[in-house]
């Protein structure tokens, strides 16, 4: 079964960082697109960023770029976003995501196969 699991939300106040991470079990995504989602109360899911199998090519959102910094370590089978100077608008709950292709294709911003439960970010003002 397979199972991603997100750690490291939590509170903190505008113009602070926080770092995400993913442990996938049950099967390996080295060789996999993976990638984040959010979504913020009452509001629809919305991309975040994603990183194909080896790391080599990165897609972010827009309202993202130069905050966000997506990474992953094959070895551990774990996907990590480091958030950077973050703003009240980042709360959300932050999804990890994973799916079966191995090069990056626009359709992945709309969705991916499978997803964790996710962890909750506070920011405050």
């Amino acid at each position: 079964q397979v199972q991603l699991v997100e750690s490291g939300g939590g509170l903190v106040q505008a113009g602070g960082s926080l770092r995400l991470s993913c442990a996938a079990s049950g099967r390996t995504f080295r060789n996999n697109v993976m990638g984040w989602f959010r979504q913020a109360p009452g509001k629809e899911r919305e991309f975040v960023a994603a990183i194909t199998w080896s790391g080599a090519n990165i897609y972010y959102a827009d309202s993202m770029k130069g905050r966000f910094t997506i990474s992953r370590d094959n070895a551990e089978n774990t996907l990590y976003l480091q958030m950077n100077s973050l703003k009240p608008e980042d709360t959300a709950v932050y999804y990890c995501a994973a799916d079966t292709d191995r090069y990056l294709l626009p359709t992945h911003q709309k969705g991916m196969a499978y997803y964790g439960k996710g962890t909750l970010v506070t920011v405050s003002s």
